[in-house]
């Protein structure tokens, strides 16, 4: 379009004339038509590109007058009596929101706007038609911030300002000028009107150096004299974050959503404004400035999903080309286009400037590496602020239950999935995101990301997780398919993965004994056991629902082969065991791979039982992570009964109480002499199958043959067929003291 053209023309004579002693942007890049018909020449460069059409060149020239209007126009004007003025604000509302205004026009109505030439009214269509083209110079919001110093307008233009700074903040080009003013956007904290939105400017601005305990107290004076208000407890939250000893009272632990977007007037208008730049949109679309009562069917959800293209903040990239090597030397910034190859990110790490729209980095492995290594949490806070406005404020498909999207939809989570397994880290925005629409979810849409972004939920107290796992989660879960019940098992053993890999890497940092942080750690502990227990109650309904599905209880054994190694894989002293249905439901199965399976867990439970009562520090914190005499009574019936059932021939000898008729109905007098792995019902064709190994021509050799050396044999023959679970838990439990198993006879 011809207006993108004088934009791209433009940018270089205004990077031209920023290095001289003016810093007052004029039309002198433009070429600007009079009412009168009469013509100022201007830095125009004479190269016409593309084939531009004649409604084109009306609109970029009716655009050029309007903004000199209102640059040379009167002091003081009224929207009702002057019909030119009302012309002109539409003609700039109307580019606006069809292409967006180049960052020249943005830097002479934003002075328009904040010199208080014209009435409130006027300055508030001017601030609520500031949709960037492409980008916002630094030096533009600078010189509006200026203004703020003189009091030139009221006090609703400065909220509008604040609002829309905090709204555009990704599309300016630098921040190291605003970041400079970071004092003064403090001190404007006294202002109650203005105090909400320069907090949500603070917290995108603020960075460890920025955290002053004077500053920690104005806060804390604020908060005193206001309330709990969620502006101030993000901006504590944050300071927290970065210096937790400079705070010392109580604040929410969980990230939370502080500061509302749904009352932004700019979002809609300037992604619509960037898709259509990009060629998403066919035409205009017509969207309003200001908030609409609720939210239409037709609104495209996906207006976040397209992530934008990734450009270095640094804007002269491209006039000449420079090497590396002069980047490295002049300590300038690389841009990122240059970035190509993991070689080119570790010469340059300490030169590298990020983009201004930080979620643009979300498609760069490179970048994501870079994230990684220097460890800034401004980076993530930021980020994860764009999630929150992406998923929660914008997503708005589970609210109306519109579907047509799902693929881009799709596509966003499963980028936001990417990014969570590389960095290792869950974003408290998608887990806000899952508490606002899993209680609308069907359990089938979009079912894959949903279970996995429920496997990233960041590590906190069980009793903050429950409800979204009881309340909304457990129905779809009972209700649903057995393919559903396992993928729910799946999510919440990579759940609890997530969480004992964060733990363990925590409590090697921080002191577990004789110190504060003691108390903490067992309730980490808890949390963790908690979580097991709930999945217990969980698998244990689950079977009943499935009637003991064998698929269902592979998952299920899954989950506690991961929980059965806690204490050795992850040096955290917690063991907890299964529902007594569980285990009973797996060492009767018809399956022989449960058998297996259950034989390796109760194995690793020995071995872990075994270190955990060894090791020094569990003695010296007993008051707290003892071993209880219930887990350990609950643990020795579960071996008792399997070297029964497996191995001595006298299965569940006591505390199992069996029907008389129930023994009669089935024909077998003997019950308690019958069952072992030979007459085991999943061990039953393989030891037929042994049977016609050892002695093929005798074809009505009984069962009851298998004893003394042939018993070994049998063992022998089992672990050739890969029951390695079966092997390591007879070599550890059953031992010589253990009577032979005795002859079975019909």
């Amino acid at each position: 379009m011809a207006t993108q053209r004088v934009t791209r023309n433009s940018q270089q004579g205004n990077r031209i004339s920023q290095g001289s002693n003016s810093r007052q942007t004029s039309l002198l890049d433009w070429k600007v038509k009079d009412k009168s018909g009469n013509f100022r020449s201007v830095l125009k460069e004479s190269s016409s590109v593309g084939d531009s059409t004649c409604a084109d060149d009306r609109t970029e020239d009716a655009l050029q007058v309007a903004v000199g209007y209102f640059q040379k126009g009167p002091k003081k004007a009224s929207l009702s009596k002057d019909k030119v003025l009302e012309k002109h604000l539409k003609t700039v509302e109307n580019v606006a929101l069809s292409n967006g205004l180049a960052p020249e026009a943005i830097d002479i109505l934003l002075n328009v706007a904040l010199s208080g030439k014209f009435g409130n009214a006027v300055n508030s269509r001017i601030l609520k038609c500031m949709i960037p083209e492409s980008h916002i110079s630094e030096d533009s919001v600078v010189k509006a911030v200026s203004w703020l110093c003189v009091d030139k307008c009221s006090g609703n233009t400065k909220v509008l300002f604040y609002r829309w700074l905090v709204a555009m903040f990704d599309f300016i080009d630098h921040k190291k000028q605003i970041s400079s003013l970071y004092g003064f956007f403090f001190a404007s904290l006294q202002d109650d009107t203005l105090c909400p939105y320069v907090c949500h400017l603070l917290y995108l601005l603020t960075k460890r150096e920025n955290v002053k305990p004077f500053r920690v107290r104005k806060l804390l004076d604020l908060q005193a004299k206001m309330g709990m208000q969620p502006h101030l407890q993000a901006l504590l939250s944050l300071y927290k974050f970065f210096a937790p000893t400079l705070i010392s009272v109580s604040l929410p632990v969980r990230k939370k959503i502080f500061f509302s977007n749904s009352k932004n007037l700019w979002t809609s208008a300037s992604l619509a404004v960037r898709l259509r730049n990009q060629g998403a949109f066919p035409k205009p679309l017509n969207l309003p400035l200001g908030p609409t009562t609720g939210r239409s069917l037709k609104r495209k959800w996906n207006s976040h999903s397209v992530i934008p293209a990734l450009h270095s903040a640094n804007k002269e990239y491209g006039e000449k080309t420079t090497s590396l090597y002069d980047y490295l030397s002049n300590d300038r910034s690389l841009p990122l286009e240059q970035l190509q190859r993991l070689p080119q990110l570790l010469e340059s790490i300490h030169c590298l400037e990020l983009p201004s729209q930080m979620c643009s980095v979300l498609n760069s492995p490179l970048l994501l590496h870079y994230i990684n290594c220097v460890k800034d949490e401004s980076i993530l806070l930021r980020i994860s602020y764009w999630l929150s406005q992406a998923l929660q404020e914008e997503c708005v498909w589970y609210n109306i239950n519109n579907y047509e999207q799902e693929e881009e939809f799709i596509n966003l989570l499963d980028m936001v999935i990417r990014v969570q397994c590389f960095l290792q880290e869950g974003f408290y925005s998608c887990e806000a995101f899952l508490y606002k629409s899993l209680p609308l979810w069907d359990g089938f849409s979009c079912r894959s990301q949903y279970l996995q972004l429920l496997a990233w939920i960041p590590f906190s107290s069980f009793s903050e997780v429950k409800p979204l796992l009881s309340d909304h989660l457990a129905p779809l879960f009972f209700t649903s398919s057995i393919y559903f019940k396992c993928s729910v098992l799946q999510s919440l053993q990579e759940l609890l993965q997530n969480w004992l890999l964060w733990l363990s890497t925590d409590a090697h940092v921080q002191p577990t004994t004789d110190s504060p942080l003691e108390t903490t750690l067992g309730g980490s502990m808890s949390s963790v056991s908690q979580l097991i227990e709930y999945t217990g109650w969980l698998s244990v309904v689950a079977m009943r629902l499935e009637s003991s599905s064998t698929l269902l209880l592979h998952f299920i054994l899954d989950f506690y082969e991961k929980v059965c190694d806690i204490y050795i894989n992850y040096d955290l002293p917690i063991v907890v065991l299964f529902p007594p249905v569980i285990f009973h439901s797996a060492l009767l199965s018809l399956d022989a791979t449960i058998l297996n399976q259950l034989c390796y867990i109760m194995y690793r439970y020995r071995n872990n039982w075994t270190a955990a009562k060894k090791n020094r520090y569990l003695q010296k914190a007993k008051s707290e992570f003892s071993l209880s005499s219930k887990i350990c009574k609950e643990y020795n019936y579960y071996l008792t009964a399997m070297v029964c059932c497996l191995w001595t021939s006298r299965p569940f000898k006591a505390g199992v109480y069996t029907d008389p008729q129930t023994i009669e109905n089935t024909g077998g007098t003997q019950y308690k002499s019958a069952l072992n792995i030979v007459y085991h019902p999943s061990l039953l064709s393989y030891a037929a199958s042994f049977l016609l190994q050892e002695s093929p021509e005798e074809m009505t050799e009984h069962l009851s043959s298998i004893q003394g050396k042939k018993w070994n044999w049998y063992l022998d023959y089992l672990y050739s067929e890969g029951f390695q679970g079966l092997k390591l838990f007879i070599k550890s439990s059953v031992h010589s003291s253990v009577p032979e198993p005795e002859e079975n006879t019909e």
